[in-house]
């Protein structure tokens, strides 16, 4: 009697898995280091690189494009609106501020002193019928040019911050405003728009233009300009996002140098909800600056 043949049951071939597109086959723990949550949500463990992170939560959420596009605060060396001072000063700037009489006058006559000064090292004569009150016009005057720096931010807003349930775009566009360039003493000018998306306390509009006003009737850069009024606006009303962008024509590009008359200069500073969604800063450029 012969035995039956027994033969074992067919199994499938087995393959090596297939690694996931765009990531490593021998990195299998990048999917066992998030945390996914019942909302759909995920959360990065610590160890989990940041790029990682970003790039398996798009591949999870069906994401193309990112939804946050840039940190969310700038970088600055500058410190936050000091409200019981004057908002990033200089050496000497508290001392103008509360100058006597006495000490304004004698910072004019000193002023003076150096423009005569000027006027001879360029080969002019002061003592000419012409230039005989120059030097006292020009003190003055350049006191003027430079008067942001006696201004204080708590005084300009005095109290103009109101409780108001608006929670859309608020823009004051084409706000006219001169300045003079740090490096060549020569004027700028040009106009600045703004931005914010109210948290439930909006500022009356004419402080927008004083607060421009204040920071440009000093010695700037127009980065710095931008940025400045950005980050006063931001401290002043913590509002979900601020957006500035200036657009100006600087002389020492026009009467010096490489002498560009049609040259002009744009610069943006991105706070809150404008620097991290990419549509609501569009939806901003879009209605700033069209004409």
């Amino acid at each position: 009697m012969s035995l039956p043949v027994i033969t074992p049951p067919a199994t499938a071939p087995t393959t090596p898995p297939v690694p996931q597109q765009g990531f490593s086959a021998d990195k299998p723990d990048l999917f066992s280091s998030l945390k996914i949550s019942t909302d759909g949500t995920t959360s990065p463990q610590n160890d989990l690189p940041a790029k990682h992170s970003l790039a398996l939560t798009h591949r999870l959420n069906g994401l193309a494009t990112p939804a946050i596009s840039r940190p969310q605060t700038p970088y600055t060396q500058s410190p936050r609106v000091d409200f019981d001072g004057l908002s990033w000063p200089s050496v000497g700037t508290r001392a103008r501020l509360e100058a006597t009489p006495e000490e304004a006058e004698a910072r004019v006559v000193k002023l003076s002193g150096a423009i005569r000064t000027l006027l001879e090292c360029i080969g002019e004569d002061p003592d000419r019928e012409g230039l005989l009150d120059t030097p006292r016009r020009y003190a003055k005057a350049m006191l003027y040019f430079t008067k942001g720096y006696e201004e204080n931010l708590k005084t300009i807003i005095n109290n103009a911050v109101f409780e108001e349930d608006h929670d859309e775009m608020v823009i004051v566009k084409d706000i006219e405003v001169f300045s003079m360039c740090e490096h060549h003493l020569v004027p700028f000018s040009g106009k600045i728009h703004i931005g914010y998306i109210p948290n439930r306390k909006v500022l009356g509009l004419s402080k927008f233009a004083r607060i421009a006003e204040m920071f440009a009737r000093r010695l700037q850069l127009q980065e710095r300009l931008t940025k400045q009024v950005a980050m006063a606006i931001d401290e002043i009303l913590q509002p979900q996002g601020v957006a500035v962008v200036m657009e100006s024509a600087h002389l020492c590009m026009v009467m010096r140098g490489v002498e560009k008359t049609t040259a002009s200069t744009t610069t943006s500073s991105m706070l809150g909800i404008f620097r991290k969604s990419t549509k609501t800063r569009e939806e901003f450029m879009h209605l700033a600056l069209r004409r």
